[in-house]
């Protein structure tokens, strides 16, 4: 009899497929799980700049650059127009308050101030000649006055007398009434001429007024065109250091001109320009230091001009001690500007790769100094030396401090 065979079920080459898929099965599972997938990059450790994260006292500052100026400056302005007739010093000397820098001469100024003068003296002749002619009439009136008067006396006896020989019937009527009106008469020309006189003298007091009045106006105008004709002398209003002086002997210069200027060289300031993204926090009483033959000077900022100018803003700051001794104008000074009172904080140095993270993150070296990993960390205030570490690192660790430029996407570097 036939007997039926079984047919097995695992057969060895099914058995082989099985146990490589559940090989591959568990590789996947193991690099899935348990293999690395960082990212590596080997670096030679010697083109590498490595920094130490540290605990200290973090001062936030700005370097900025000032020049030495002057604690005053008078700048020399024309006030009227001429030509340069001549010049009494050079740029770069010292001068005394009052001394003649240059003379302008301006003719049609000249010729104006002469006219003046001229109108002057014949408003002066006018005044003279009316008075004269004035007084002359009042001195004829006052005589014609005192002829009435005179006339007038013998008028009011003959009439006087004529009343008491009228009542005793000795004249006529008819010479009363004629002595009566002539008394009568010298009256009326006794009043009207007292009034012509008083009249006239107020009249002239009140001419001879009005010219005075014009002689003093006439006399400020020249005071005035005197003083115009002085300003053709440019002087030096302050005793100091003629610094610049833009004139040439024939060169015509215009009013409002400026010429030059003087320094006064009993004290220094320095003038500062800082970028505008630190406008809010420098403001007066803001103190700095900067070293100068081997010394450190303190500088505290006097003023703030608001005005920014190609991104940029000045200050104006004060030498807290004295302008130290050898300083000169225009030098230039390395200034370190305090923004605040500093305090203790974590820190790393300053380095290139804050320009490729922002301050993002870094790559912070293991202990052995094998490897350096990346890391997020959190930056705060800044000063030309430091960062500040808010979150990320702590005091003891080294971090990466040069450009990442080149790493690209890398996650570790193998320090070799």
């Amino acid at each position: 009899m036939d007997r039926v065979i079984e047919k097995k079920k695992f057969t060895p080459k099914k058995i082989a497929l099985i146990a490589g898929g559940a090989l591959v099965l568990v590789l996947v599972i193991y690099n899935i799980l348990f293999a690395e997938h960082t990212s590596k990059l080997n670096v030679d450790s010697e083109r590498v700049t490595i920094g130490n994260v540290q605990e200290g006292m973090f001062q936030e500052f700005i370097a900025v650059d000032g020049s030495v100026d002057p604690l005053n400056t008078f700048f020399l302005d024309i006030t009227e127009g001429g030509r340069v007739d001549k010049i009494y010093t050079d740029d770069g000397r010292m001068v005394q308050k009052g001394d003649t820098i240059l003379k302008l001469s301006n003719t049609t100024l000249q010729i104006d101030f002469m006219t003046r003068e001229t109108q002057l003296y014949d408003l002066m002749n006018e005044r003279q000649n009316s008075e004269i002619t004035m007084k002359q009439d009042l001195i004829r009136k006052e005589n014609e006055l005192a002829e009435i008067d005179y006339n007038l006396a013998l008028a009011k006896r003959k009439y006087d007398r004529n009343k008491m020989l009228i009542a005793e019937k000795v004249i006529p009527q008819e010479e009363f009434e004629a002595s009566k009106d002539e008394y009568n008469y010298l009256s009326k020309r006794k009043t009207l001429a007292d009034r012509s006189v008083k009249q006239d003298a107020k009249l002239m007091d009140d001419r001879l007024k009005q010219l005075d009045e014009s002689i003093r106006r006439m006399q400020a105008n020249i005071n005035m065109a005197r003083n115009t004709l002085n300003n053709l002398y440019v002087v030096a209003p302050i005793t100091g250091q003629l610094s610049t002086l833009k004139a040439e002997v024939g060169e015509s210069k215009g009013p409002g001109e400026n010429i030059g200027q003087i320094d006064d060289m009993n004290g220094f300031k320095i003038k500062s320009r800082i970028d505008q993204h630190y406008i809010s926090k420098v403001y007066p009483g803001l103190d700095g230091t900067f070293d100068f033959n081997g010394q450190t000077y303190k500088v505290k900022v006097a003023k703030v001009f608001p005005e920014v100018q190609n991104n940029t803003f000045q200050v104006d700051l004060d030498f807290v001690d004295g302008a130290p001794e050898g300083i000169r104008r225009g030098q230039t000074l390395q200034l370190k500007l305090n923004l605040n009172d500093g305090g203790k904080a974590v820190l790393i140095p300053r380095g290139g790769f804050y320009q490729s993270t922002g301050g993002n993150w870094v790559f912070v070296v293991n202990k052995s100094g094998d490897y350096a990993e990346k890391r997020s960390i959190k930056l705060g205030r800044q000063n030309p030396n430091y960062y500040e570490v808010l979150d990320g690192l702590q005091p003891g660790e080294k971090v990466v401090l040069s450009s990442y430029d080149s790493y690209g996407e890398i996650d570790r570097l193998e320090l070799k």
